[in-house]
């Protein structure tokens, strides 16, 4: 019989459990979100990827013009798929914006740009070649409207969210649909992810559309307020399972995410990377010679 350690930090609760969201693997292909804008999920599926990556194309109503956010894999008939939402819009395709520089993301996007001459705009232009680098707070205009750059590092250096006119925040990899994300250390920052988290929650979007998952419109705040949460529930379980004796990373992650798919282990393995730079930064942790983590007392 294993026994069950009554001191172990208890892991919050996901407010999206209640919702009535649509179960992994029964997400809309395409979903019209309203005002121009239209969710088109991509056939990508996997434990890392959820249902597969959301692309949005934002075309706001008799403008003419559209901007693509995430293009996704390359993929023809994804592309084609997208296609179909531009020539219903008749818009003409003005840029194409990235969240970050993950392929999932990004990878589609050159194919974009060289069929239809428009921009490409990211945090990163030379991790994406991008034709310009974006920085928080600039504005993007289409169809008489504008999109607001919203800098939210920490899952990776580069990453972005874009805020509608409505409020409305697409989140890319920042916030999911369903489960938590991976701070991608050491691209990713685990207290850059933490300070882009409570920006966000001031912001107090009324919808958060994320690059993986459902759209999220009962409560988007008690979703960020998990996240928060959640970070500092696997922050507590690093010093628990320290005070007990010193691990390697990969020793931590076999103990601590033991019922978790092995699958996302590399994943998990990153997050607690993460989170140990974190804790050293602070002066609460040490690492010996052998990469054994020690909790500083």
């Amino acid at each position: 019989m294993t026994s069950v350690d009554s001191h172990a930090p208890e892991p919050p609760r996901d407010p999206r459990g209640s919702w009535g969201l649509p179960a992994l693997g029964d997400l809309p292909i395409r979903e019209d979100l309203g005002d121009g804008l239209v969710r088109v999920l991509a056939p990508n599926p996997s434990p890392m990827t959820l249902d597969g990556t959301n692309t949005y194309v934002l075309s706001p109503p008799h403008s003419g013009e559209a901007v693509l956010i995430d293009p996704g894999p390359e993929d023809a008939g994804h592309r084609a798929r997208v296609a179909a939402v531009l020539a219903e819009a008749d818009a003409q395709l003005r840029a194409v914006l990235l969240t970050h520089h993950h392929h999932d993301h990004a990878e589609g996007a050159a194919t974009w740009v060289r069929e239809h001459g428009c921009a490409l705009l990211s945090a990163s232009a030379s991790r994406t070649r991008a034709h310009g680098g974006l920085a928080d707070g600039a504005r993007i205009p289409v169809g008489g409207t504008d999109i607001e750059v919203v800098a939210t590092p920490g899952h990776t250096r580069d990453h972005l969210a874009f805020r509608l006119a409505d409020g409305g925040l697409l989140t890319g990899d920042h916030v999911l649909g369903r489960g938590t994300s991976v701070v991608a250390h050491p691209d990713g920052d685990l207290e850059a992810y933490l300070h882009s988290l409570r920006r966000v929650h001031d912001l107090g979007p009324h919808v958060l559309y994320p690059g993986h998952g459902p759209v999220l419109t009962e409560d988007p705040g008690a979703v960020i307020a998990f996240y928060l949460a959640h970070r500092r529930f696997r922050e507590d379980q690093l010093r628990h399972a320290l005070a007990a004796s010193p691990a390697t990373l990969d020793e931590l992650v076999a103990q601590l995410y033991a019922e978790v798919d092995r699958r996302l282990w590399p994943a998990a393995a990153a997050s607690l990377s993460a989170t140990a730079s974190a804790l050293s930064a602070r002066g609460e942790l040490r690492t010996d010679a052998d990469g054994r983590h020690h909790l500083e007392v």
